[in-house]
């Protein structure tokens, strides 16, 4: 007879090691946070090793924890391959974390390509505002920012250029809109948080100082994209998230200079995971579009 340490305890800890978090790893597991402290405890007496370093909240692994969760982590991921060959039953729904600002802007006009292609497979997003953690608690795949994700197949979508642009009435109003009267229009600034204003970087990366009078500041470029489609001013947007907007007509692209961020959005699954119909077909569709 094969002689195991605790499964349960095995499991918990697993879960509280993905998530360095005792209390994210009971919210995933459904179960109190001092019942994963009890069976994080129970493990340890077991080896008779201590698994993780509890610096005040701080949560890190030591060296004998970290050697386990690696092991651990590849064991149950092919218990859960295990599981679907055995039911022979592919998981075709996936959940899809995404920047809303994309998703609004991007991806949901094309899904009805997608799913017209692939009607089996079911596309649920979870709309994100900065990179979540790339775990499958999170969700089965990603369009993040983060790069070299060990265990994570990658693929660039695109390189964010963003373009100044306006209404088609509000460039009529002023007939041309150029660096010689840019000064006299009404900014729409998008406070991008750690990465600064981007009107600001724009002005930065061109030596072209603001002097503009008017600057309305938005938490987010969907809200400036659409005050820009109102009329309000003029707004920097990601030239590929507009491309629809500017051919409909409900915005025009200004001979202004461009500017890239550096940010990449990126498509994230795990590697193990990439042969699964469902996220092959889904990475296949985003590589045609993007």
């Amino acid at each position: 007879m094969r002689k195991l340490p605790p499964l349960r305890a095995l499991q918990v800890f697993e879960a509280a090691a993905r998530q360095q978090h005792f209390s994210k790893a009971a919210d995933e597991l459904c179960i109190t946070q001092s019942a994963v402290s009890h069976q994080v405890r129970v493990l340890e007496e077991y080896f008779g090793e201590q698994l993780f370093d509890r610096q005040g909240r701080k949560l890190q692994l030591t060296q004998k924890g970290h050697g386990l969760f690696l092991e651990l982590e590849r064991i149950f991921n092919e218990l859960s391959d295990l599981n679907l060959k055995v039911r022979d039953t592919p998981n075709q729904q996936l959940c899809l974390a995404v920047y809303s600002s994309f998703s609004v802007k991007w991806l949901i006009p094309r899904l009805a390509d997608f799913r017209r292609q692939y009607p089996s497979v079911k596309i649920r997003l979870e709309m994100i505002t900065q990179d979540p953690d790339l775990s499958t608690s999170t969700a089965d795949i990603f369009i993040a920012g983060k790069l070299n994700q060990r265990g994570y197949w990658q693929q660039l979508l695109h390189k964010e250029r963003l373009i100044p642009v306006c209404s088609p009435n509000f460039y009529l109003k002023w007939r041309d809109i150029s660096l010689s009267n840019f000064q006299q229009q009404a900014l729409l600034v998008v406070d991008e948080g750690p990465l600064g204003l981007d009107w600001h970087k724009w002005s930065s990366a061109h030596q072209i100082p603001l002097d503009n009078e008017q600057q309305h500041v938005f938490s987010h470029i969907v809200m400036a994209i659409e005050a820009a489609i109102a009329g309000q001013g003029l707004a920097l947007a990601p030239d590929f998230m507009v491309a629809g907007d500017i051919t409909t007509g409900r915005l025009v692209a200004l001979n202004l200079p461009d500017v890239h961020t550096g940010f990449e959005f990126t498509f994230f699954c795990k590697q193990r995971r990439l042969s699964e119909p469902a996220i092959a077909a889904f990475s296949s569709w985003l590589k045609s579009q993007a």
